[in-house]
């Protein structure tokens, strides 16, 4: 019988987790029942929906990502589409889901997948690779969620349940290492449709049960297979785990100026920017760091906007 969360167990070696086989079908049974119904994950999307939720969940929680999604898609519903605007449009419409780079990057693969793949998302994984602003993590997740091939898709999420279920530890590493990119492809289902179901499945447990700070293994449907809970969840052993902060930060004013540019039909002046910062040496930083990042075009006698082409 296996023990509930709060039984006590005998502590078993994390270097001997449960065989991959093992996991796949109760993690995929519980995606089954309690899946979230998101709109990037109907048939609909189609690989391009899928594409731009990528993008956009990127250090962002879903709630936020969400109207702007719709919004996106409901404008550009094809790369070809979001190609013919320019990237200041793309900045605008990201509005506030932050690192507004992501835009600029989406656009730009808008672009390539026009102009190299006749305006079809590729499904190869090399050549999902070579889009600007694609890397690893996205092109596998492309592949995986919009094509159903056989590919290891490591998020953040993802890399926190192997880390528990196999490795015995509470954290991943800080940066995804080749022993979890081992791991990921030894725990992949050799089967391409079971593989593609399996990292959907596995990321969306650690989304929804096996979270960073409260993880409830009471409703985990591997908690008996566990390797970190079976060894009585030993404490995370490394650096303190800091949350970011936003508050008075350089990109907190980057936002702030950004704003004031997406609200703006036109150009804007630089005693307009100089009012949403009082502290001049970081807002002129921002400024800078924001022209230096081809998120804002300067124009002559001080004037400013988003990027035009």
């Amino acid at each position: 019988m296996t023990a509930s969360a709060s039984s006590p167990v005998s502590p078993v070696s994390p270097a001997a987790p449960a065989p991959a086989h093992a996991l796949h079908s109760p993690v995929i049974a519980w995606f089954d029942e309690h899946a979230r119904d998101l709109p990037w994950r109907r048939p609909e999307a189609g690989p391009w929906g899928v594409m731009v939720s990528e993008f956009m969940l990127q250090q962002t929680p879903v709630s936020r990502v969400l109207p702007v999604y719709e919004q996106w898609l409901a404008r550009w519903p094809r790369p070809a589409d979001l190609a013919a605007e320019a990237p200041g449009e793309a900045v605008r419409a990201w509005g506030r889901l932050g690192y507004p780079r992501r835009a600029l990057r989406l656009h730009g693969a808008a672009v390539a997948i026009t102009e190299r793949h006749g305006g079809d998302v590729p499904s190869d994984h090399a050549q999902l690779l070579s889009l600007p602003g694609i890397g690893e993590y996205t092109a596998a997740a492309v592949a995986s969620f919009a094509y159903g091939q056989r590919h290891a898709v490591l998020d953040t999420n993802v890399r926190r349940v192997f880390a528990r279920a196999s490795s015995g530890v509470e954290y991943p590493p800080n940066a995804t290492t080749a022993a979890e990119r081992r791991l990921a492809r030894e725990l992949l289902p050799d089967d391409e449709a079971t593989a593609a179901r399996w990292a959907a499945a596995s990321m969306e447990l650690g989304a929804l049960v096996c979270t960073a700070k409260s993880p409830d293994c009471a409703r985990c449907p591997v908690a008996g297979l566990c390797a970190w809970r079976l060894a009585g969840k030993p404490a995370y052993e490394g650096p303190p785990r800091r949350g970011q902060t936003y508050a008075g930060t350089d990109r907190q004013v980057r936002g702030k100026l950004l704003a004031v540019l997406r609200e703006a039909v036109g150009a804007v002046p630089q005693s307009v920017l100089d009012t949403v910062w009082n502290e001049p040496v970081q807002r002129a930083r921002a400024l800078d760091g924001l022209v230096s990042d081809g998120l804002v075009e300067p124009l002559a006698h001080g004037m400013y906007r988003l990027p035009q082409g």
